[in-house]
């Protein structure tokens, strides 16, 4: 990779995170209000190392190198960088499985958000889609098959990966509502600082998931999503540290993050069935839907201060 498409990887990457992790922020905000200034501080500053290298580090590696079992280790870290040719031929094998499990669960998760989750109207046809909520799981259940159909034809494993997909986004969705539940238990209870932060813990892995299988569609190379999830979770920080109410003036932002979440879920199923998708494409895409809700969201700020 050139240093051009290098930077415009990780700057993709790290706005992703960033967007995708508003919910995250906002409950970390809520959380440590009700904490001692120690235990604060110890949260944003020893908490961000296990952000960023054991979630956002380990977790990336450690799928590139579940579902490609022809390297190592320390060839699934450095694989897209590696001139072996046997290193690259088992990325490029096993890459349409990874690709289309994230894919779908990418998918699953906009649809969930589309049909179930309360949210500002951004775009017309969204309040329709929320009144046909009992629809998701039909809908979301026949995409599921079209996609397994299709995809038993070409490979077996990629058909496995999709239902994986599809597993990974009933469990994780199972434990954020289980953690917004929580958080309202929390902030009206009188359990230890010690408690919040491992529940705060907790939450960013969850809530992390998100952002690392949506990195798989901006590249498969781990360092590039260490940095580049790296600098967004410093970001969500920054913004739990500053005033997360002001990024809640920004009615319409969790809108373009989910609007992000689609396109790059189609991208990763489109590029599991072999067509051919420039690397380009999914962080410009995401700078725009992103810069229209951000613009739109501006806007109705001066019409409504």
């Amino acid at each position: 990779m050139d240093i051009f498409s290098i930077v415009l990887t990780v700057t993709g990457l790290c706005l992703f995170e960033t967007i995708s992790s508003i919910d995250n922020a906002i409950i970390n905000a809520e959380v440590l209000s009700t904490m001692r200034p120690k235990y604060r501080r110890w949260f944003l500053v020893w908490g961000i190392i296990i952000a960023v290298f054991a979630v956002r580090g380990l977790l990336p590696w450690l799928i590139v190198w579940v579902v490609t079992p022809g390297i190592g280790p320390w060839e699934a870290m450095t694989a897209t960088f590696s001139s072996d040719p046997r290193v690259m031929q088992a990325v490029d094998s096993s890459a349409p499985v990874l690709l289309m499990g994230g894919g779908i669960f990418l998918v699953m998760l906009f649809l969930h958000w589309a049909f179930l989750e309360e949210k500002n109207f951004g775009l017309p046809g969204e309040r329709f889609l929320m009144r046909q909520g009992v629809w998701f799981y039909a809908l979301a259940s026949v995409l599921l098959t079209v996609v397994v159909w299709h995809a038993m034809k070409i490979d077996d494993a990629l058909a496995f990966g999709a239902v994986v997909g599809s597993t990974a986004f009933f469990i994780t969705h199972g434990f954020k509502q289980n953690a917004e539940q929580s958080e309202q238990e929390l902030l009206h209870s009188h359990k230890s600082d010690i408690a919040k932060i491992l529940y705060l813990e907790i939450i960013d892995a969850t809530f992390s998931i998100d952002g690392v299988l949506g990195a798989f569609a901006f590249t498969l190379s781990v360092p590039l999503i260490l940095v580049g999830n790296g600098l967004g979770a410093f970001v969500v920080r920054e913004l739990t540290v500053r005033n997360v109410e002001s990024i809640k003036r920004y009615r319409f932002l969790k809108n373009g993050a989910m609007y992000s979440v689609l396109f790059l879920g189609g991208i990763m199923i489109f590029d599991a069935f072999g067509v051919h998708i420039p690397h380009w494409v999914s962080p410009v895409i995401t700078f725009s839907v992103v810069a229209y809700f951000f613009l739109k969201s501006r806007k109705f700020m001066k019409i409504n201060p």
